[in-house]
């Protein structure tokens, strides 16, 4: 049976990851994969759930990270193990890494403490170190934060993270940096380029890990 591929896509609000995850389907199903496409927090009706409350309640940084990681678990055991089991291309528009980026460097919370929960719930039904579930393939969109911010100036009623004033995102933004440095599963995608472009550098990166 063909195996299952994890592929994540993150980046800061306004990078534009969102936009490019029809074209990713698109391809990996035309290559004949049976493609499960979702989204953190979120995924399973409890996520979904838990998702509405951390972007538009005000909450303690802790609970926040709480929430986001209790969603995980609920998306790893039902929607995500499940869809690589059955050699499913899983897309997921953003995973863990937003945790440390966005609860991690931007709001300064323990680094520590989201390694540990993270430990514990990307282990699946497992609590071993080395079953943590990782994407094979993270395609990182980076922008300035300050270009991000007028992309989402007047598009919608921004949540909670969205409407954070640029310094907060510049702090994301270096966590996401931070978090790739030690992780060759990172593809640095310039998100600064017209869509087209962008696209290409998609197509690139997978066939430089031999995905596309």
């Amino acid at each position: 049976m063909t195996r299952g591929l994890f592929i994540t896509l993150e980046g800061i609000d306004g990078a534009g990851k969102s936009s490019h995850i029809d074209a990713l389907e698109a391809l990996f199903r035309e290559r004949g994969r049976t493609v499960t496409r979702t989204r953190e927090p979120g995924g399973t009706p409890l996520a979904e759930t838990l998702r509405t409350l951390v972007l538009n309640e005000s909450m303690d940084s802790l609970t926040e990270s709480l929430l986001v990681f209790a969603a995980r678990r609920e998306h790893v055991l039902d929607v995500i193990e499940p869809a690589l089991a059955r050699g499913d291309v899983v897309l997921c528009d953003r995973f863990s890494d937003a945790t440390f980026a966005y609860q991690g460097a931007g709001r300064g919370f323990d680094l520590g403490v989201l390694s540990t929960l993270e430990q514990w719930v990307q282990g699946g039904r497992s609590t071993r170190p080395e079953t943590l579930l990782q994407p094979a393939l993270t395609l990182w969109f980076d922008l300035p934060p300050e270009i991000a911010a007028a992309r989402l100036a007047g598009a919608r009623l921004p949540d909670k993270f969205e409407a954070q004033p640029v310094a907060f995102f510049q702090r994301v933004a270096k966590g996401y940096a931070d978090r790739a440095a030690g992780a060759p599963r990172f593809a640095r995608i310039d998100a600064n380029q017209p869509r087209e472009q962008v696209w290409q550098q998609i197509e690139s990166k997978l066939r430089e890990r031999g995905l596309a």
